[in-house]
This record gives C-alpha cells, sequence and structure tokens, in this order.
C-alpha cells in the first residue's frame, strides 16, 4: 500500500506545467525556448539527469510550449485549451510511456494505459517522484516496474494516428532505462525512421542501462542539480518553509527537489535521526550483545516509514563523513550538529568499509519496504555494521 510521505502528496505540486512553474533550471529553459523559437526541434531528444532536478516537469513543460497557441518569448501561456488540457495531463496528442509492474491478468496487458489513471494522479501531485515512489504508489509489492514490448506495439498504434489538433504528436517516456531488449529494439526503429511531425522525449536518469544505438540518435539535454538558493525559494513557495527550515533543507538535498520534499517532510525528525544515528553507531561498534538487542527491539518499534526515512538518513550521513574522511570538507552538506559529530566520527568511515555500510542500509531498506520483521532486519543490519566499523582503512 502507497503511504502518503506528507500533506504534499495531497495536492498538486504543480498548478500548471509551464517553465514558471518549475523550480529552477533557467539555462535549461532558455535552451528549449532557442530551440521552438528558432524552429531547431530534435525529433529525439533526452533530457538526462536525477528525478528531482526536474527532468519530467520539464519534458511536459516543453510539450506544453510546443503546442501552445498563444506561447510567449518566455513561456506557453497557461490558458489556451492546449495548455489546460496539457497541464491536466489530457491532451490527446501528449502520450506517456512509464515502468509498469505485472498485473496479474491474462486479460490486462501491462502497458502504460492500463496504469494511466493512477500515473496521472501521481504526476500531478508530484512531477519530481522518484521510481520507486511511483512503485509504492501502485501497490506494486514485489514486482518490478519495466517497459515492455507490448508497450511499443502500442507506441506504434498510437503514433499512426492523425493529430488532434496540434501540429506536433509527443511522446514521453519516463525512465527508458527500464525497456527490455525486445522494446528497446522497437523503439530504436522508430528514431531512426520518425513518423512526421513526432517528437520523442525519453526522460532518463542512467544512460548506462540504455542501448548505445538509441543514445546515439538521441540529442542529449544535461539537466544539472537544482542551485541551492532555487531549491530554498522552492521549498517557500510549496511549502509555505520560513527561510531558515528552507535554508537548512536545501543544504542537506544534493540540488534535487524530491529529496528536499522528502526531508521537509522529516524536517521534525532530523534531529531525532542524528540521536538515533549516533546510537547505531555507538552500540554497532561496541558490539555489546544487550545493547544490540535494545536496539533492534527500539528501532523495530518505530512505524515502518520512520523506519525507511531512517535508514535514508543513515545511507546519506555514510556518504557524508566519507566525503569528510578524504579531507574534501568544503563539499559535505552537514547541518552544524551533524558536522560537529562527523568530526570524530568520519575517521572510521573510509573506502573499504563505506560501500559495504551502504550496501547493508539499502538491504535492510528493501526489505522493511516489503514488511520484513524489522526486529529482524536491524539486528542483523547492526551485526553487520559492528564488523564493518572495525575493519581497517
Amino acid at each position: 500500500m502507497f503511504l502518503c510521505l506528507d500533506e504534499f502528496w495531497q495536492t498538486a505540486i504543480l498548478k500548471n506545467m509551464r517553465f514558471a512553474d518549475i523550480i529552477g533550471q533557467d539555462d535549461i529553459k532558455r535552451h528549449l525556448i532557442g530551440t521552438v523559437k528558432e524552429n531547431r526541434i530534435s525529433h529525439a531528444q533526452m533530457f538526462l539527469g536525477r528525478e528531482g532536478y526536474g527532468t519530467l516537469p520539464l519534458a511536459i513543460a516543453y510539450a506544453q510550449y510546443i503546442n501552445c497557441q498563444h506561447r510567449t518569448d518566455s513561456d506557453s501561456c497557461g490558458e489556451c485549451p492546449s495548455c489546460r488540457q496539457i497541464s491536466q495531463l489530457a491532451f490527446p496528442d501528449l502520450h506517456f510511456v512509464f515502468p509498469v509492474p505485472a498485473t496479474g491478468s491474462s486479460k490486462e496487458k501491462p502497458v502504460s494505459d492500463t496504469f494511466f489513471g493512477k500515473w496521472s494522479e501521481f504526476i500531478r501531485q508530484n512531477p519530481y517522484g522518484s521510481y520507486q515512489q511511483w512503485l509504492d504508489f501502485v501497490d506494486a509489492g514485489n514486482s518490478q516496474g519495466l517497459i515492455r514490448v507490448d508497450e511499443s506495439s502500442e507506441i506504434i498504434r498510437k503514433l499512426t494516428m492523425k493529430t488532434f489538433n496540434a501540429e506536433y504528436k509527443i511522446m514521453i517516456i519516463w525512465l527508458p532505462e527500464k525497456m527490455n531488449a525486445d522494446a528497446s529494439n522497437k523503439l530504436l526503429k522508430l528514431i531512426e525512421e520518425p513518423y512526421p511531425k513526432t517528437l520523442f522525449v525519453l526522460v532518463a536518469e542512467n544512460s548506462e542501462n540504455i542501448i548505445s544505438t538509441i543514445i546515439s540518435r538521441t540529442q542529449i539535454v544535461r539537466v544539472p542539480r537544482i542551485a541551492d538558493a532555487d531549491l530554498r525559494a522552492g521549498l517557500q513557495r510549496v511549502k509555505g518553509m520560513g527561510g531558515t527550515d528552507a535554508e537548512k533543507i536545501s543544504h542537506i538535498s544534493e540540488g534535487d527537489f524530491n529529496k528536499a520534499l522528502e526531508y521537509s517532510s522529516q524536517a521534525a525528525d532530523l534531529s531525532q535521526n542524528l540521536d538515533m544515528f549516533i546510537k547505531l553507531m555507538r552500540v554497532s561498534y561496541s558490539f555489546k550483545a544487550p545493547d544490540m538487542i535494545a536496539l533492534a527491539d527500539e528501532l523495530g518499534a518505530l512505524g515502518r516509514e520512520k523506519q525507511k526515512a531512517f535508514l535514508t538518513y543513515c545511507e546519506r550521513m555514510i556518504r557524508e563523513n566519507l566525503i569528510m574522511n578524504r579531507n574534501l570538507n568544503s563539499l559535505t552538506r552537514f547541518t552544524n550538529d551533524e558536522g560537529n559529530f562527523a568530526q570524530k566520527f568520519s575517521r572510521f568511515i573510509h573506502p573499504q568499509n563505506s560501500g559495504l555500510i551502504i550496501e547493508a542500509i539499502d538491504k535492510a531498506y528493501y526489505h522493511i519496504s516489503r514488511n520484513a520483521s524489522a526486529k529482524i532486519v536491524f539486528m542483523d543490519t547492526i551485526i553487520t555494521l559492528a564488523r564493518c566499523l572495525r575493519m581497517p582503512a
């Protein structure tokens, strides 16, 4: 079952899909607007960057700008019929493909159209949402989200139809790295021999998992991290946060607005998470069985969402302490209290053990997400940490 991170899931992050509504990324916006104004729209583009950097909202805003009936030099109008339909993800010439879990039904193919109602709800609430959040939202359980070969047949069917009232048919493919081989090969043929006035926008996070022949036939638009100042302003606008809290959250979010939203929903827990992290590291290092059992019981008694949030926090702290261990202090993103603890603790986190620790935390997160016994999971994690923390640098 999908569990809300906070009240931000209840109302849309973006009221419209205009460039002006997207957090930061002004250089990318100017580039995309320029391709339309100068009539040099590439028929296949790949927006490459983390989901939380705004790759998907940028793709949707781009589609809206292209099809806007009254666009200006800086943005779509937001009021014409095309803009209103796109803002509701209901524009007949804008199509979406995204990873979906197996349906469990022989009558329903696992294709995007089967899940489109849930997808549109998910994206209207938070277009910066992650792959894992999407799977949680549709209650995928242990099923992976994939783009299968049946999806390619649907893409062909949709793109062979005439446009309704737009100059371009636009196909946005979210996370093409989740395509299986058969789907990738079919898509490659479409990109090589596109239909007239058809635009593919691939929204990817990891290009290493996309076949090289697709990458070579797309124009890459690299979407960088969001500047801290833009994240801060976005949190103040979307969440109504005060300047101090927004600055603290933006500083630790690594330019990722989705992370910033998660951290803001846990803002009251940051201090508690730090206290628990310190306790976890000390108990693990001491390797005293009674203390380890007591801590596993304490962590196991937390709610599942708090357990997942704590593990996410632990992973960030391990990464930041590793950076400090390598004397790259200017690159760390600590709060003041975290930094004070890291001054002494970071010597225990080094290249020989950091990967193993993060692997253990990821494993715990995976099992907690799938309703394993939390006490057993945390006890296993503590034992693994005890071994890792004692490894020589």
